[in-house]
C-alpha cells in the first residue's frame, strides 16, 4: 500500500440507527461538526454536495474525524455501502475537501450565557458529544429554559431508533448530575 493510500484509508461502521452508515476516516478533515440535510446546505462540504447527488441521500454529517450517510428508506444499505465507501476514497485521493472553514463552532459559549448554560455547554462538548460521535452522530444545544435543556440530535442520532433511551437513560441523566436544577432534557 502506497503512503498516499494510506492516509486516505474509509472504514465503513454501522450506527445504532439502521438508515445511517458512518465512514471513518483516518485523519481529521473539521474541527466542528455539522450537518446537511438537503443539497441546499451543503456550501461547507463538497463531499456532501456529492453524495446529494443520488437520489436516495436523507442527509449528511460530517464529524471531525468521519461522515455519517442517512438513506432513503427505499434503498438498502447492501447496494450502497461499498460503492459510497469508493466514492469517498475517490473524493479523498482526487486532493478535493471534505469540509471548508467553519463560520462558527457549534457549541460555543457566549458571552450572555449564565453560569447553569455555560456548564451544560461544557459536559456536551467534553463528555457527552465525544460518546455520541463515536456512533456518528452529535448533540447541539438549543436552549437552557424553565429547568428544560433543549438539545438537537444530529447526524446518526436524527431518527436513530435508539436516540429516545440515549436522550433519557444517557444524556438527561449525566446532565441531572452534573446539575440537580434541570427537570429534563428535550429533543427539538
Amino acid at each position: 500500500m502506497s503512503e498516499a493510500q494510506a492516509q486516505h484509508q474509509v472504514a465503513i461502521e454501522i450506527t445504532p440507527n439502521p438508515a445511517t452508515l458512518k465512514f471513518k476516516f483516518n485523519f481529521q478533515v473539521t474541527d466542528d461538526g455539522f450537518e446537511c440535510l438537503s443539497s441546499k446546505e451543503t456550501d461547507r462540504s463538497p463531499l456532501a454536495a456529492k453524495i446529494f447527488g443520488f437520489p436516495w441521500t436523507a442527509s449528511v454529517y460530517i464529524g471531525s474525524d468521519f461522515i455519517t450517510v442517512t438513506k432513503q428508506d427505499w434503498v438498502e444499505w447492501s447496494y450502497l455501502a461499498e460503492p459510497l465507501a469508493g466514492l469517498i476514497k475517490e473524493h479523498l485521493e482526487n486532493g478535493e475537501a471534505v469540509a471548508l472553514a467553519a463560520i462558527t463552532p457549534m457549541i460555543d459559549s457566549d458571552a450572555n450565557d449564565t453560569p447553569i448554560v455555560r456548564q451544560i455547554k461544557s459536559v456536551i462538548n467534553l463528555e457527552i458529544r465525544p460518546v455520541v460521535a463515536l456512533d456518528g452522530g452529535d448533540i447541539v444545544f438549543n436552549k437552557y429554559e424553565d429547568n428544560i435543556v433543549y438539545l438537537q440530535m444530529k447526524g446518526a442520532c436524527a431518527g436513530c431508533p435508539s436516540s429516545t433511551a440515549t436522550l433519557k437513560e444517557g444524556i438527561e441523566v449525566r446532565l441531572k448530575e452534573a446539575i440537580p436544577e434541570i427537570r429534563e432534557v428535550v429533543s427539538i
